[in-house]
Formats: structure tokens, C-alpha cells, sequence
């Protein structure tokens, strides 16, 4: 039992406009200005590193990775304090209060939930579930009578309903972005490369599923994003890290300076 009692994601659906970054921690994220960033920024698991000494601060801060948050307990702690809006698992928050991390009343909380994995619902086998969303207008999924792994694929635009994970908390965020009305997404440090390193560890080579999730879930996430969700001119996602696994044709690569030179 949570100790806070989350807000409901309704309430923020759609409102917001323009542009949003997306903060993950890829050794990319080290040279963007985050200091300068005229846009809302969201940051994921231990990207928040980033802000600290900064006057700027976290518009939201996600984790849904319990792992990560027993690993590193202070960067969860940290984007917990500093960001204006906090969303989490149900396993991130239990970690947090079993830590003694303090959840300050002056901010609001949302409950990050997995789509097919609700509170109070039975869940379905990933086929069936993919089959019962098939006419739903917020919940886009692939589809296969053969194989699993792409009834696991899929994008939510209302996060009321839950989220698709893709093994990637990056394309979490642009789901979040999408349901909170943002039509352009820049992302920083989605570099996708375990043997790099993270912007927050000075270890080159850290345990990582990347490699074993990339082709199954993280490659077929964003393409199935390019090819169902992605409008230009109403949602767009950009990315600004120029060493991205990301192939360029599903994210477009710009550089910082291009998206006040030029229309973006």
C-alpha cells in the first residue's frame, strides 16, 4: 500500500503544447545545454544527474526500472525532489518509502502502469490483449496469430490506460508527451549503446539488456511508432544524439542550433 495517493493521468491529458525533450542517459546528453533548454524537459531514471547544480529543474522525472531504483537510491531521491511532477511504478515508490526517501506533499505523483497490467485488472495473454484493443482509438498494437513478440508492440496516447513498455523508458516518454499534448519531441541521450557508458557513471562497459531487447522490442517499438502514431506538423519525434542505434529514417537526427535555425 503506497502512503501517497497518486493523481489520476486524466487530469493532465492534452495539456499541454509545443516542444519537449526527453532526458535519457546516453554520454550524448553530456553536451546538450540543459541550462539554456527553452522547453520543458523530462527526465528518466538517472538522467536527472544532469540537473544537478542547475537552476532548472526536471518538469517530470519517471522510473519504472525497481532495479535501477535499488541501485541507485540517491539519483532516484533526486529526481524525486527536484522535479515539478513525479511518475513511478508501484515498485519505485515502494522502494523509495522503503528507503526513507521523502515524497514532499507540495508536488503531484502519478502511478506509472503498464497497459494489460492495471490495477484491479486481470491481465490477458499479450495476443488476446493486442486482439481486444484493435478498435481502440488510444491503445495502437501490432498484431500476430503466429508469433508473441509483436502483440507486445504497441503505443498508448492516453496514459489513463497504461503505457507500452518497448524495454526502453525513453519511448515511455514519448508516450507520456503524447498524452500530455506535445507535438514535437526532442530526444537527448537516447544512445542506446550499453559498451558507452552512462552520462552519470564513468564506467565504460555496466550490465545492460539493450542488446538483447534492441532487435525485439526497443528497433520494432520506434518503427511501429514512425509508422502509426508519427503526423508531421501534429506529433514528431526528433533525435539529438549524433551516435543514436535509433536508425535515422524512424527518428530524424537534428542538432541543437537547427531547431532555432530552422523550423523543426
Amino acid at each position: 500500500m503506497l502512503s501517497i495517493k497518486p493523481q489520476s493521468f486524466e487530469q493532465s491529458r492534452g495539456r499541454y503544447s509545443g516542444t519537449v525533450v526527453i532526458l535519457a542517459s546516453g554520454p550524448s546528453a553530456k553536451g546538450f545545454p540543459l541550462a539554456a533548454c527553452p522547453f520543458p524537459v523530462i527526465a528518466v531514471n538517472g538522467s536527472v544527474h544532469s540537473f544537478d547544480g542547475l537552476a532548472v529543474k526536471p518538469f517530470y522525472y519517471l522510473c519504472d526500472d525497481v532495479n535501477f531504483a535499488r541501485g541507485r537510491p540517491e539519483l532516484l531521491a533526486m529526481g524525486i525532489a527536484s522535479s515539478e511532477h513525479v511518475a513511478l511504478s508501484d515498485l519505485c515508490f515502494l522502494e523509495a518509502e522503503k528507503r526513507g526517501i521523502a515524497l514532499p506533499e507540495d508536488k503531484p505523483y502519478f502511478l506509472l502502469e503498464r497497459v494489460n497490467r492495471m490495477r484491479g485488472q486481470v491481465p490477458l495473454g499479450d495476443r488476446r490483449f493486442a486482439w481486444s484493443i484493435r478498435d481502440d482509438r488510444e491503445l495502437h498494437s501490432d498484431f500476430s496469430l503466429w508469433r508473441r513478440k509483436p502483440n507486445r508492440i504497441g503505443f498508448s496516447c492516453n496514459f489513463s490506460k497504461g503505457y507500452f513498455c518497448a524495454r526502453t523508458i525513453a519511448y515511455v516518454g514519448v508516450q507520456l508527451a503524447f498524452h500530455l499534448g506535445f507535438s514535437k519531441v526532442l530526444l537527448v541521450g537516447v544512445d542506446l549503446d550499453p559498451a558507452a557508458g552512462r552520462s552519470y557513471q564513468e564506467e565504460k562497459t555496466l550490465p545492460s539488456t539493450l542488446d538483447d531487447d534492441f532487435e525485439d522490442y526497443i528497433l520494432p517499438s520506434f518503427r511501429f511508432m514512425r509508422q502509426r502514431i508519427i503526423q508531421p506538423g501534429r506529433f514528431e519525434v526528433f533525435n539529438l544524439s549524433p551516435c543514436s542505434r535509433l536508425p535515422e529514417q524512424l527518428t530524424p537526427r537534428v542538432a541543437w542550433n537547427q531547431i532555432f535555425d530552422e523550423p523543426v
